[in-house]
């Protein structure tokens, strides 16, 4: 049966920067789970509204999964459940390939279903997280202070999106320069190939 997703052992990493962003991630929710929140209020946009977003409470959940408190990390945001079981497996996956030499990479089979599923799965979180929007909001700070740690995410995520785009497009660039170089080799064979004709 396609689930969508297929799994295949390889001597390739095709998930590398998967891996090494799950680490820096993990290793800063360790630091929050031993030192605490940042004194920032890093919220979306729309809290201005007095709306939230499915991200809502994320932080503060993974904290407290991190801490052994799986009730209150429930209670604030589902997706930290996910969010750290599959870090750590990812985890587990960087270290098995360092290991051994073999990596299991994923890919999907049917993208059409993943997305889906992943929007279904998507709009039950928000909708979850709007039903306990009052408790999400209990702890906003002042109006200038969301203001701040808004833009603070906006430029961090900017510079973040730049630092990915420019990583996929050396890629590409190097898949395409890779690509002509193979047909023009496969050219010059098959001219090298070709019969002369005689005179």
């Amino acid at each position: 049966m396609d689930v969508g997703i297929a799994a295949r052992v390889e001597r390739i990493d095709r998930h590398r920067v998967i891996g090494v962003l799950t680490v820096v991630g993990l290793a800063v929710g360790a630091l929050i789970a031993i030192f605490g929140l940042p004194p920032l209020e890093v919220h979306s946009p729309l809290r201005l509204f007095g709306m939230v977003c499915p991200f809502c409470g994320a932080t503060r959940a993974v904290q407290a999964l991190l801490q052994g408190d799986p009730h209150t990390a429930w209670h604030y945001n589902p997706i930290a459940f996910a969010v750290v079981i599959g870090g750590a497996a990812v985890v587990v996956r960087l270290a098995a390939g360092l290991f051994t030499g073999r990596w299991l990479n994923i890919r999907m089979t049917r993208p059409r279903l993943v997305y889906a599923v992943g929007a279904v799965l998507f709009v039950a979180l928000w909708v979850n997280q709007a039903q306990h929007a009052a408790m999400l909001r209990a702890d906003d700070g002042s109006l200038l202070s969301e203001m701040f740690g808004m833009s603070t995410v906006v430029v961090l995520g900017s510079g973040a999106t730049l630092i990915y785009l420019a990583i996929a497009t050396r890629k590409l660039r190097a898949a395409v320069a890779r690509a002509a170089a193979a047909d023009s080799g496969a050219a010059a064979e098959d001219a090298g190939g070709a019969p002369r004709s005689g005179r």
